[in-house]
């Protein structure tokens, strides 16, 4: 394992807009990628990007998927006030005292940028969502030519270095996820499982893309790829999180799955055998829940790196957590016709 990271392809995947329902940008980069790396890439009608690189022997193989969500939260033009304000419903969960005063872009007929701004002068009270609206700095009629009801809003930050050995990004939930599969592809060697390679859409909105995306692909075993809730600089100590730098987390559970006992077992044996640091972690719901439960039902949990800050417009990621997960998806898929199946 390195602690090598592909800055140019992380800022690649990291900038482009997607929030859920929009996510075309994101994953023309994805599907490029996939290219080099997989027999097959495809898309879905929900927008899934779907690549699969078959087994070695070419007979017959088990069926194993790794998904990571392209979608990020953000927000949608719901209504334009007469003096030019937009009003907007969000998209994914937003959380209400990290968007104030952060500037936005407006996905109309041409890109927009605008801040986020209470509607109210009262400091002593946090802002509602419902009481923010996003001032462009226009006049009306300007405002109505570019933008129109429907059109995404992303937060502005693009992916940047904090130090040298940290990142930051407005959407590492679940981007860093999408760069660790699509690395993952590239540094693997050949397997004797199938591997079918799923950058999801429209997770934060109900794990939507990756419900029809299992259900195509009736997997054996399953891998969603997402950030693990991290300690930050409030930790509650009672809430079970990895820590900063430590490694790539392995889900025990999360609000919608519970790890396959035998699978997760699996992943901390394969870290210790080939000295990737990982932890355990219980987590939000994430695209397991859906490879889980497709068909007949799936060997299931999630890996991923820990991200602070997530569903902010500032998330921070360590160098070491997001190329231990990459070195852990690349060895899991190599030894997956190893995990015995059946009973946990």
């Amino acid at each position: 394992m390195t602690d090598s990271l592909d800055f140019d392809l992380l800022a690649r995947v990291c900038n482009p807009p997607g929030v859920s329902g929009f996510e075309d940008a994101v994953q023309h980069v994805v599907s490029t990628e996939l290219q080099a790396s997989c027999d097959e890439v495809r898309w879905d009608s929900l927008g899934n990007v779907i690549g699969l690189r078959r087994a070695a022997s070419g007979g017959p193989a088990r069926r194993v998927v790794i998904s990571a969500h392209a979608d990020e939260i953000g927000m949608m033009v719901k209504h334009i006030c007469p003096e030019g304000w937009i009003r907007f419903q969000p998209i994914g969960g937003l959380h209400a005292p990290s968007i104030v005063s952060q500037m936005v872009v407006v996905h109309g007929r041409e890109p927009v940028r605008g801040v986020i701004v209470p509607d109210h002068g009262e400091a002593e009270t946090a802002p509602r969502l419902e009481d923010m609206q996003i001032d462009l700095g226009r006049p009306p009629e300007e405002v109505r030519q570019l933008v129109a009801v429907g059109d995404p809003i992303t937060f502005a930050g693009e992916v940047a270095w904090l130090n040298d050995q940290v990142v930051t990004g407005r959407n590492f939930d679940d981007r860093i996820g999408t760069y660790c599969l699509v690395e993952a592809m590239r540094q693997l060697g050949p397997t004797e499982v199938d591997v079918y390679a799923v950058s999801s859409a429209q997770e934060e909105v109900g794990v939507r893309g990756a419900t029809v995306a299992a259900h195509a692909i009736d997997a054996d075993i399953g891998l969603a790829i997402d950030g693990s809730i991290c300690t930050g600089p409030f930790p509650r100590p009672h809430d079970p999180t990895c820590d900063f730098g430590a490694g790539t987390g392995v889900y025990v559970m999360d609000r919608l799955t519970i790890g396959h006992p035998g699978l997760v077992s699996f992943l901390l044996q394969l870290g210790e055998r080939e000295a990737i640091p990982c932890q355990k972690n219980i987590g939000g719901g994430t695209d397991a829940s859906a490879i889980q439960r497709a068909r007949g039902g799936a060997v299931a949990t999630t890996v991923g790196a820990p991200v602070r800050y997530m569903h902010s417009t500032v998330q921070l990621c360590h160098v070491r957590d997001i190329t231990a997960t990459v070195a852990l998806l690349k060895a899991f898929l190599e030894h997956a016709h190893e995990l015995p199946l059946g009973v946990a």
